[in-house]
């Protein structure tokens, strides 16, 4: 297959793409909302039969699983792409420069809910593939496709569809594009991610609001319960106190290791880039945190009055949410269950609620197709792309490596500054095109193994 003509063919074309990526991204597909996320998931199945992918919505427990296939030849190499179209909630509104659900370029960047995280990322892979129908009627490789719609609400249904569908999804490398490239704007692969347990602990007071005066030293305050817990599990250098919480971590390879030292860093840009100008810290650290060590995080702490002004109360209950990222071989039902007792021991009154989970996930930095998929990487962006072993993020990359049983590589295609989960999320109208051409060398590469 002659590359340069596809290529070529993409260049052309880059209107109607962004009409048809508009299209999607005009739809509304808020999973913790219910928003419009059927009607997506409806949309985007057309979209897909009309490039001449076989496609089909697999229903789950919650919202459909988008499921595509061109099946060139059995006997060929199978790449399953995945992909997720739901989205984050776009408070706070008032945020936002346009409306968060009106595409809107400005200044080379398209603006939208929803265009890095993840519509404008997996459109790309539908866009390659349908150049290269376009342009030989044929691809060189079996291609299938997941889409789901509960990427943005821990991807609860996606285990279950994944074990009673692993005859049809057999492939030999998954490849996702999603999360932001490098903050120096270099290539990524991804060979994993973190893993994540999201809970909540409530603890309750009198059955009602009380005066804080006339009640004070008498009632207890559900917050001064939580806060206590609280100091039972995390010491003051952030070591994590959950008995058995650090059992089965797997340390990095030496070739982990290797990768970490080569990563480019500087702490200045990343500080501005991340808002936390006081950042201070080195690459090597910076990276072994975010890589191989677990987290404990206190996202929300809601109790009483938080309006204007004062309002004397004693509230009759605390609720506080958590989530922890997990590194490989940790499991997030086991923490769940450590926390569990820990607060069994702690504090037994305070309700603790699992409110979704994903394992870590890993591929090793060894496999041949990840070389592949590297030199792909580099000859379309012109540039040797960074390789590191594991994202800080979570994504629910485990249902292939640990389920599917296959080898996964994440090679983002947004922006870093692409502001994905808050107002103005976007993505640079380059970073789209080039995603676009990235995975057709990507398909080109892997045509190879074709032959």
């Amino acid at each position: 297959m002659e590359l340069e003509r596809v290529l070529s063919f993409v260049g052309q074309n880059k209107e109607e793409y962004l009409q048809k990526l508009f299209k999607i991204l005009r739809q509304k597909s808020i999973s913790s909302q219910n928003d419009g996320v059927r009607e997506c998931a409806v949309l985007l199945k057309e979209l897909m039969e009309e490039i001449g992918i076989a496609t089909q919505l697999i229903e789950t427990d919650q919202f459909p699983i988008v499921y595509g296939e061109i099946i060139s030849d059995p006997s060929y190499f199978t790449l399953l792409f995945y992909g997720h179209y739901d989205v984050q909630p776009v408070d706070p509104i008032e945020e936002w420069k346009t409306p968060p659900f009106e595409p809107t370029i400005r200044n080379g960047k398209i603006y939208c809910r929803g265009v890095g995280d993840n519509k404008g990322q997996f459109m790309a892979h539908l866009f390659a593939i349908k150049a290269m129908l376009d342009v030989y009627g044929k691809l060189p490789i079996n291609v299938k496709m997941v889409f789901e719609g509960e990427e943005e609400s821990s991807s609860s249904s996606l285990p279950a569809f994944v074990r009673d569908h692993k005859e049809m999804l057999a492939a030999d490398l998954v490849y996702t594009s999603d999360g932001p490239m490098h903050e120096s704007g270099a290539p990524l692969v991804l060979l994993g991610v973190r893993g994540v347990l999201c809970l909540e602990m409530i603890a309750k007071g009198a059955d009602r609001d009380n005066h804080s005066g006339n009640k004070g030293n008498i009632v207890p305050n559900p917050a001064w319960m939580l806060i206590d817990l609280l100091r039972t599990m995390r010491d003051r250098d952030g070591k994590i106190l959950v008995e058995g919480f650090y059992d089965n971590i797997q340390n990095p390879t030496e070739k982990e290791l290797e990768l970490l030292k080569r990563l480019p860093f500087n702490h200045q840009q990343v500080g501005k880039d991340i808002g936390y100008e006081k950042l201070n810290i080195d690459g090597e650290t910076y990276y072994r945190k975010l890589m191989f060590e677990p987290t404990f995080n206190i996202a929300g702490f809601t109790s009483g009055y938080g309006g204007e002004g004062s309002k004397t109360i004693i509230p009759s209950t605390a609720k506080v949410k958590i989530d922890f990222r997990l590194v490989e071989k940790q499991n997030p039902d086991d923490i769940f269950q450590k926390v569990c007792a820990h607060v069994k021991k702690h504090a037994p009154d305070i309700i603790v609620n699992h409110l979704g989970s994903m394992e870590p996930s890993r591929t090793s930095a060894e496999n041949e197709l990840v070389r592949i998929v590297e030199k792909a990487v580099a000859d379309n962006y012109k540039q040797a792309p960074i390789v590191m072993p594991s994202l800080g993020g979570s994504l629910p990359d485990y249902v292939w490596t640990k389920i599917l049983n296959v080898p996964s590589v994440v090679v983002p295609y947004a922006n870093f500054d692409e502001n994905n989960h808050s107002p103005n999320e976007n993505l640079n109208l380059e970073n789209f095109f080039n995603g676009i051409t990235c995975t057709c060398h990507v398909i080109d590469a892997l045509g190879n193994l074709s032959i």
